[in-house]
C-alpha cells in the first residue's frame, strides 16, 4: 500500500477528540449535545457530497487474536470507485494503522465503534481527494466531477446494490 493519507488522519483525530470531549464533558441527550450536532452535520454532508448515498457497501473486519493491542484488519468487499479505497478493497484510514508517525493510528483505547465511524466517514467528511490511495479516482474527480459522479453511480449500479 505504501501511501500515507495525512489530511484524513488529522481530521479523524480531531473528530475523535471532539467526541471524547463530549462523552466526558457533558451529559448525553441534552439539547446542546454536540453528538447530535455532528449527526446533523454528517447528514448534511451526505446530501451535499452524496456520491455514494445510494449504494450498499460491505466490509470484512478481521479481529486478530491480539486485539485490542493491534487494529482489526478491514477490507472493502464491494467494488467501489473512491479516492481512499482501492478497487481491490484496501482502505486508507489512519485509524487502521498500527504505527503512525503523527499518533492518529490505532491505540488500545480505540474500539470497533471507532472503526465503524471511520469507515462511515470515508463517505462523508473524510472523503479525501487531496491525499488519495486510488490516485486514478482522485485525478478523475479533479478532471471532471460530473463524469466522476457518473462512474461512481455505474459502480454502485453494478456492484453495490
Amino acid at each position: 500500500m505504501g501511501r500515507e493519507c495525512g489530511a484524513a488522519m488529522l481530521t479523524l483525530a480531531s473528530k475523535l477528540k471532539r467526541d471524547e470531549g463530549v462523552k466526558t464533558g457533558r451529559p448525553p441527550g441534552g439539547p446542546s449535545d454536540s453528538s447530535h450536532r455532528v449527526s446533523i452535520r454528517d447528514r448534511l454532508l451526505i446530501k451535499d457530497e452524496g456520491y455514494y448515498q445510494s449504494g450498499t457497501f460491505h466490509f470484512e473486519i478481521d479481529v486478530p487474536e491480539a486485539y485490542n493491542m493491534v487494529p482489526p484488519k478491514v477490507k472493502c468487499q464491494t467494488r467501489i470507485w473512491h479516492p481512499n479505497i482501492a478497487e481491490t478493497g484496501e482502505i486508507c484510514l489512519s485509524l487502521l494503522r498500527e504505527h503512525s508517525i503523527d499518533g492518529t493510528g490505532w491505540a488500545p483505547t480505540r474500539t470497533l465503534k471507532d472503526v465503524v465511524w471511520g469507515l462511515n466517514s470515508l463517505f462523508t467528511d473524510l472523503l479525501n481527494f487531496d491525499d488519495p490511495l486510488n490516485i486514478d479516482a482522485a485525478e478523475h474527480h479533479l478532471r471532471d466531477k460530473e463524469d466522476f459522479r457518473n462512474k461512481v453511480q455505474d459502480y454502485i449500479k453494478h456492484y453495490a446494490r
